[in-house]
């Protein structure tokens, strides 16, 4: 079942002498379930195509279907509601807020849509997380690692259409990102998320099921 469909997407920033193309006509769909890398020296547009896939930037041309949804046809707080339960968003540093605690920051999309905490779902992921013994700990007594995997209950906690994880190593060692690619491949396994990944490591990237390159601003191959 086709989960994402970029159709014929373009972004330009700037004009005349100033204009760059950061993504170039780019099309390709993704089945759910799958785990998928995207990889690309820096700017080939990897970061800007996550950021349109997840909503958070506009194309200048093009569409984005999210489980058969146009996501540009929404209105902002159409998209923010979307986004919020619809997508998963992993970053390279965390975005934590400093004064909740690992369960706060875990459960934060649920509050702020009002929704109840599935308790029992919630004890599932601080298990698989590694965080039963952490959950009341603020961000700054943590690790970077088990900040990340905090970030990663967080994208999880909503049990959403889709999970971008933008870099999600790049900010630790090489244990914690083992155990970071370990985390993302149990979510794509056990719970069936489908998980897009930017990664400037091929060594990260052969984890995923399938690999997408890119060269400025275009595919210029799929493994």
């Amino acid at each position: 079942m086709e989960i994402l469909k970029v159709e014929n997407l373009t972004k330009v920033y700037g004009k005349g002498t100033t204009k760059v193309v950061a993504l170039d006509n780019i099309s390709f769909s993704i089945e759910k379930g799958e785990f998928v890398a995207i990889v690309g020296a820096s700017g080939s547009g990897k970061s800007t195509l996550l950021h349109l896939i997840g909503g958070v930037d506009k194309p200048t041309s093009g569409k984005v279907y999210i489980d058969g949804k146009d996501i540009y046809s929404f209105d902002d707080d159409k998209l923010a509601i979307f986004r919020r339960r619809q997508v998963g968003l992993i970053y390279q540093f965390y975005n934590l807020i400093p004064i909740l605690n690992v369960e706060e920051n875990i459960t934060l999309p649920l509050n702020l849509d009002n929704r109840k905490v599935d308790t029992e779902h919630l004890e599932t992921l601080l298990k698989l997380l590694g965080l039963e013994n952490r959950r009341k700990h603020l961000p700054n007594e943590l690790s970077g690692g088990q900040q990340q995997r905090t970030s990663i209950g967080r994208a999880l906690i909503t049990n959403p259409t889709i999970i971008l994880a933008d870099e999600p190593t790049g900010n630790l060692d090489s244990n914690a990102s083992d155990e970071i690619v370990d985390l993302l491949k149990k979510a794509n396994k056990e719970y069936k998320e489908t998980i897009i990944m930017i990664t400037h490591n091929m060594e990260i990237a052969k984890c995923a099921d399938r690999i997408i390159k890119l060269e400025d601003g275009k595919i210029v191959s799929e493994d």
